[in-house]
């Protein structure tokens, strides 16, 4: 398996990325909506953990990345 960066891959972890991040600002805007405390810990693991995984997903779920043997 090769395991190159290809710039459709790096595209969309960055898309993915940015859409994690998306929702890891909601989740602290909602946070701070109920009154809840939000410290910088739990904001940086708001924005980093959904970030992170949407960076995952994005490189997993591009074209191409499929181990279907299609005859």
């Amino acid at each position: 398996m090769s395991s190159s960066l290809t710039p459709t891959r790096i595209s969309a972890a960055f898309v993915g990325a940015l859409v994690g991040a998306a929702a890891g600002i909601l989740l602290v805007t909602v946070a701070g909506t109920f009154s809840i405390t939000v410290s910088g810990v739990f904001a940086g693991l708001a924005l980093g953990v959904p970030a992170l995984a949407g960076a995952v997903v994005g490189v997993a779920m591009t074209p191409g990345n499929t181990r279907s043997n299609s005859r």
